[in-house]
Formats: C-alpha cells, sequence, structure tokens
C-alpha cells in the first residue's frame, strides 16, 4: 500500500479530525450555524461518503456536494441525440461506461444498444480510432464527454484521425469546464457557501489560477485537494484556517500531482482542437456563458454535430425533467439527495430517473452506495 497508506493512517487523521474541530470551535461553527464547504468533485463526494468523513468530521462542518461530475449535468437533451445517432444504421456509438445507464427522456444507452443500435463502451477515445481503422464503411462516433481532465484525451486522438485522413470517425463533443458554473453558483444570492474544496483531477490539467476569481472576486478560499481521507481532511482544515484568518486564496493541497500553472501538452492540444461555446446548458444550471467547448472549424470534419445535423448545430433542443426528480437541486447543493421525494422510491440504482443515481461520481449515487437503506430512511 505504497503512496496510498501513508495518506489513510488513522493516526493522522484523529490529529486533523482534532484540528478541524479546534478550529470549527474557534470560528464559532455549530450545528445550528454550519460552515459550508463545498466539494466541487464528484469524487471527492465519493470518498468523503467511502471513509464516513461527513460522520467523523465536526458538526459545525457541512459538506455542499458541488456541480462536479460530468455525466450528471448533462442535460437529458443530450442522452436523447446521443440515443438518436446511435441508432441510425450506418453509426458506431463508442463511450466511456459511465454514461451508458444515464436515462434520457425514453431510453439510456444501454436500453438502445439491447434495442440493436451498435454501441460499444470505450476506454479511450483511441480505442474509437481503432473501430474506424477496422471498419471503413461505418462512422464511428465517440461521445466525447468530460471535464478538463478528459478533454486532451479527446483532443489529441482528434488531431491523430486528422493526420491519418479517417474520415470515418467523428467526436460527439460534450466537454464542458469547472470555473463557470462555480461563478455561476456563487452568483446565486440563495447559496450559502463558504469554501471550496477544488477538483484535483481537473487541476492536474489546468494548473490552481483558474479559481483566482473566487478569492480575489468573491472572497472565498478554495484549496486544490487529492482523494485520500487525509488530503480531504487537511483541505477542510486549510480553509477553515482561511476562514479564521479573515483570508481567501487558492491553496495546493495535492502539490503532489497538480502543477501550478497545469500541464502545457494538454493544454496546447485544448486550445488547438476546442474553442468556446458562446453557452452550454447544465441540467439544473440551464445555459451558462463559455462553460462548453466545441470544435474549432479546423477540425470540423471530425464534428459529429456538424457531421450529422444534431445538437448545436441545427439548435438546443428542450427536454423537461423527470416529475419529481430533484437533480438539478441536489447538482447544485440546494438539496441532499435523502431530501429527494424520489430517492430510495421511485429512483434507485436499478431504476434510476436521473444520473446522479448511476453516475459514478453521482452524490445519489455515493449516498446509496455508502448507506444504502439507511440514508433512504433517513
Amino acid at each position: 500500500m505504497k503512496f496510498a497508506s501513508e495518506f489513510r493512517d488513522p493516526k493522522l487523521a484523529r490529529a486533523l479530525l482534532q484540528a478541524i474541530a479546534e478550529k470549527a470551535d474557534a470560528i464559532g461553527a455549530t450545528r445550528e450555524k454550519p460552515i459550508h464547504i463545498m466539494e466541487i468533485c464528484g469524487g471527492h463526494t465519493h470518498s468523503i461518503f467511502r471513509y464516513g468523513l461527513d460522520k467523523l468530521i465536526h458538526e459545525g462542518v457541512e459538506f455542499i456536494h458541488g456541480p462536479g461530475c460530468p455525466v450528471c449535468v448533462l442535460p437529458r437533451a443530450r442522452v436523447d441525440e446521443c440515443i438518436e445517432l446511435a441508432e441510425r444504421p450506418e453509426v458506431i456509438f463508442t463511450t466511456f461506461g459511465d454514461a451508458m445507464r444515464v436515462p434520457g427522456s425514453t431510453k439510456s444507452l444501454i436500453q438502445a444498444k439491447a434495442d440493436g443500435a451498435d454501441i460499444r463502451m470505450v476506454y479511450s477515445p483511441l480505442d474509437a480510432l481503432e473501430l474506424a481503422r477496422r471498419n471503413p464503411d461505418r462512422e464511428v462516433v465517440f461521445f466525447g464527454l468530460g471535464f478538463e481532465t478528459t478533454t486532451p484525451s479527446t483532443a489529441l486522438a482528434i488531431q491523430q484521425a486528422a493526420r491519418e485522413g479517417l474520415a470515418n470517425f467523428s467526436v460527439f463533443c460534450n466537454h464542458i469546464t469547472v470555473p463557470e458554473p462555480i461563478k455561476a453558483l456563487l452568483d446565486d444570492p440563495y447559496m450559502m457557501l463558504d469554501g471550496f474544496i477544488g477538483p484535483g483531477h481537473v487541476s492536474m490539467v489546468i494548473g490552481i489560477h483558474p479559481y483566482d476569481f473566487i478569492a480575489q472576486d468573491y472572497g472565498k478560499p478554495i484549496v486544490v485537494a487529492g482523494f485520500e481521507p487525509t488530503d480531504l481532511l487537511q483541505s477542510v482544515l486549510m480553509v477553515l484556517t482561511q476562514i479564521e484568518a479573515g483570508q481567501a486564496r487558492v491553496e495546493n493541497q495535492y502539490g503532489r500531482v497538480v502543477p501550478e500553472h497545469g500541464n502545457s501538452v494538454s493544454i496546447a492540444a485544448i486550445n488547438d482542437v476546442y474553442e468556446k461555446r458562446p453557452s452550454f446548458e447544465w441540467r439544473g444550471l440551464g445555459e451558462i456563458d463559455a462553460s462548453g467547448m466545441r470544435i474549432r472549424d479546423a477540425y470540423r470534419a471530425y464534428d459529429a454535430e456538424e457531421k450529422f445535423g444534431i445538437g448545436y448545430a441545427v439548435g438546443r433542443r428542450e427536454v423537461p425533467e423527470v416529475e419529481g426528480c430533484a437533480c438539478g437541486q441536489v447538482m447544485t447543493g440546494r438539496i441532499k439527495p435523502t431530501q429527494c421525494p424520489q430517492f430510495g422510491k421511485g429512483c434507485t440504482p436499478e431504476t434510476a430517473l436521473g444520473a446522479l443515481m448511476v453516475s459514478s461520481e453521482g452524490a445519489c449515487a455515493a449516498y446509496w452506495q455508502y448507506g444504502g437503506a439507511r440514508t433512504a430512511a433517513e
């Protein structure tokens, strides 16, 4: 367990919990008037529940679950468009496994596959490229999905397709960016947020300075964190230390992985292949300016929206949420999953109404996986 066990050391965890309790008491945080810290990344949400940090931490610290799950924030209309593409007889539709069970308005990709669509789960866009090489008489579409973490690999695949002249390969681009929805949340007068735990994987690519506006413009501390229990506890302590001192800075707890200025090779690939969309729809947040990526004109031949006349190429499609489903409110931290009237009743992993219950980074999935019937009864 080298390089993992040291970040799960019980003695260190107890010391951090004690330091957090002392800091919270000094600030005057209580159960009735807690410090609200949003963990932006869904991976952090799962770590918090996997290790029971929400139960161990001082009662005056409350975790607010943010919109950092790219599958979860995808609107139902985009899932419908994926299925529409996949059901074309000439198409081999490829996707990461996380998206397979996300429900659209009538079915999910896995249900479309059961109905006969040629949908294949891949582990990398390079797998989709190989399928395009092996099937020159078919159109291979890769479902480009994710934050800045996965955007570079899709960009590199498009660059490789262009070098090879693979005319039967394209990307249905749904890559999105982290800073813009955080600004939207901070501009919401109903959101009560005192600080942030910043996403570790995204920050490996973009560095820590894209979050400067959180501290400079809104006066909120943010600490980029790793995913082990002591990473998260140390990050909470760092946020509380800033709050006690009346400071707001961007700090990097995950320095062993996250470089200050990000990964220059990845950033160059993103800038070469993509440009910002004027706006993009987020589940629970609506249209957010400059929050999505689209493929540049130089690589237009590899843009599935343009090639097949779908998505934003022809106009945004509006699909309402399932009645009684509170995905949007959970996504934006307004309520906890257990406060959704469908949690554990109409919505379970087997009968999911929304992506949050089936995504590996979804808040509802975290509550269910690590709490199950207990959380459903709360």
